[in-house]
């Protein structure tokens, strides 16, 4: 005697036998792009926001990954660490394979609790030193921690500039705090003082009594390690007091809105940066064209960071050959992607087993509205 099934039951069944036979392409990667649209961080979020879009329409455009296509949302954080945490625990309840962002260190300092809970993969352009310090095996840098990129600049002060002080103007939140402890550890064996330790607020207008001070301290340099809104001020004051001595800076000084908005006083500071867009490599300057046609805008480095971490994450998940995320985050640790291989990661990158990044980087000096790079570092394992 056969069982007759009801019709309504029959068919319920045949609809989900469909469903687990469709190709995988038909399923998308979803990721979650979690940035500072809004408040301090809207230039920084907007910028890594539109480079992730960028990569992923390409990929979309070249066969997805592994033949499946990506999917984006997009959520701001309004530049608000308890905003970040929250939207990070959504984009766990949507089940999303990866998150990208947040990009301010004090908003993926929090937010990234949730992730590693989730063992969800997470790309972010946060620089903070402490990011990648608690043991967190789910979370990749896009950019260089500041562990890395303040003993490459602070070397250009002590031995390229003979600098034997500094005034140092900096933010007073991760971000800035993180930094100060990085730049003084690195001077230490190289006999440079920060002689001026001069702390601002996020969202400070008036810089004429930070600027003042550095200027009485007449230390060699004056560093300037801020957000991008600050640190046009910050220019703008040194350059109405007359301040003649160096002005350096890592990555923001030199950004390409920092030199929009300080206008003529930003003409020669320098500053080490990861990823400039007037980098002197054939990829970079296609991707600068790209995403210019894209926006009509130039981006900073922010944009770069995003592009290329949405391909670091699409040639790591190529070479485990499946979606897993846990594999994924395995496969990070120790990571190295070639270039050559992966033309959109647009310069070999490699990265250690806390999940920070290594690669060439730039000294630039802002100049007539751009920066000009004025020399090439070699990744520390290249050296």
């Amino acid at each position: 005697m056969s069982l007759q099934l009801p019709v309504y039951l029959r068919s319920a069944l045949a609809g989900a036998a469909l469903a687990l036979s469709l190709p995988l392409y038909a399923q998308p990667i979803k990721i979650a792009n979690i940035v500072e649209l809004s408040g301090a961080g809207a230039t920084s979020g907007t910028n890594f926001k539109n480079g992730v879009e960028l990569a992923v329409k390409e990929i979309n455009a070249s066969g997805g990954i592994l033949g499946r296509q990506i999917a984006t949302t997009t959520a701001d954080t309004q530049s608000n660490p308890g905003v970040a945490k929250g939207l990070a625990t959504k984009a766990i309840d949507d089940d999303v394979f990866a998150v990208f962002g947040p990009v301010f260190s004090g908003s993926i300092l929090v937010s990234m609790a949730e992730t590693k809970r989730a063992e969800v993969p997470n790309f972010t352009g946060g620089e903070a030193a402490s990011i990648t310090k608690q043991g967190n095996p789910y979370i990749f840098r896009t950019s260089f921690t500041q562990d890395t990129a303040m003993p490459k600049v602070a070397r250009y002060v002590a031995n390229g500039l003979k600098a034997k002080t500094v005034a140092l103007i900096y933010v007073n939140n991760d971000f800035g705090k993180g930094g100060r402890e990085s730049l003084a550890k690195a001077f230490e064996p190289l006999g440079t003082k920060i002689v001026a330790d001069i702390s601002t607020d996020q969202n400070q207008v008036d810089f004429s009594a930070a600027v003042l001070k550095a200027k009485q301290s007449n230390a060699d340099v004056v560093f300037v390690y801020t957000n991008e809104e600050e640190a046009a001020r910050a220019l703008r004051e040194l350059r109405k007091q007359g301040v003649t001595k160096p002005i350096v800076g890592e990555t923001v000084l030199t950004s390409q809105k920092v030199i929009e908005l300080a206008g003529e006083a930003a003409n020669g500071a320098v500053a080490h940066v990861g990823l400039t867009v007037d980098a002197p490599i054939p990829g970079m300057r296609a991707f600068r064209a790209r995403f210019e046609k894209e926006y009509k805008y130039t981006t900073d480095h922010n944009g770069i960071k995003g592009y290329t971490g949405v391909y670091i994450m699409k040639a790591a998940i190529e070479k485990t050959g499946k979606l897993d995320r846990k594999l994924l985050a395995q496969t990070m640790k120790g990571l190295k992607v070639s270039a050559a291989q992966h033309p959109n990661v647009l310069m070999d990158v490699s990265f250690d087993a806390n999940g920070d990044l290594d690669r060439e980087s730039f000294l630039v000096e802002a100049r007539n509205g751009k920066q000009e790079v004025k020399q090439t570092l070699p990744a520390l394992a290249a050296k």
